[in-house]
């Protein structure tokens, strides 16, 4: 689904030599939207994320990938895809550096964050959980005395770092691959994430499970420059308005989740 003429992906390879990776200018759509790279909406995601945005050979793919797609699509523009740190994303520095013009990344909505970018309305609600191949471990205070791998500047570091106890040691990642890897080989006891792509990990990997979800009541949103490109901020809210009224959300939905939103 979603193979749209209007939507090419660039391979994170060749992301670093593309003239959108450094452009400080914009050109403005008819739609009205504000891109750095003329017919072409630029996406900044970090990987991997899956299933949310993740290589799947030469293709960055994922749910947040499809819902890009038509964003482009209601924007009569081309897909291409900038992959950077998580870190760039969610400070606002890929944004206001001119390195994408929409930022796609399983991002929850935070205050904080709200305060250096500009969300959308919210498309996916998620919350914490716990990975690991010791199924005791069913909450943070049964990780006292071991260690507990967080990823840098998300929610679940924070989630951690305000509700473990003490005799939890805390060991930071970069992203989810290195958190993933390092509890699969017994590096580490746990790690913490949100539960959508831990779920995803465990159903592949059944000699880890998640054992413990903690409601934070998270919510991801897309994120666009502070204060400059209310266009594109407002075509954004529309597309979700619209696949979710629509049917496509769902659709996407399972495509990648194997069931529609709340099915049994």
């Amino acid at each position: 689904m979603n193979t749209s003429r209007t939507t090419t992906i660039i391979a994170a390879g060749a992301l670093a030599l593309t003239a959108s990776a450094c452009a400080t200018e914009t050109t403005t759509t008819e739609s009205g939207a504000n891109v750095v790279a003329d017919g072409k909406l630029t996406v900044c995601t970090s990987l991997p994320y899956e299933p949310f945005e993740f290589e799947k050979g030469n293709e960055v793919v994922g749910f947040d990938m499809d819902m890009m797609k038509k964003v482009a699509e209601a924007n009569s523009l081309e897909m291409a895809i900038v992959v950077t740190g998580f870190e760039g994303i969610q400070s606002g520095q890929a944004l206001n550096s001119g390195k994408c013009d929409i930022a796609a990344a399983g991002m929850t909505i935070t205050d904080e964050r709200a305060k250096v970018i500009d969300f959308t309305d919210p498309y996916f609600d998620a919350t914490q959980a716990l990975l690991t191949k010791d199924k005791s471990l069913d909450s943070l205070e049964s990780l006292d005395g071991k260690t507990l791998g967080v990823m840098t500047g998300t929610t679940g570091e924070k989630y951690a770092k305000e509700n473990a106890p003490k005799g939890v040691t805390l060991k930071a990642f970069e992203n989810l691959g290195l958190q993933t890897s390092a509890v699969k080989s017994g590096q580490i006891d746990a790690i913490i994430q949100d539960n959508g792509p831990l779920l995803d990990y465990a159903k592949k990997n059944p000699d880890t499970s998640v054992t413990a979800e903690f409601d934070t009541g998270e919510q991801y949103g897309f994120a666009v420059k502070k204060g400059g490109n209310a266009e594109l901020l407002s075509s954004a809210n529309k597309v979700i308005t619209d696949v979710k009224s629509d049917g496509t959300y769902d659709e996407i939905y399972k495509t990648w989740f194997g069931q529609a939103p709340d099915a049994g």
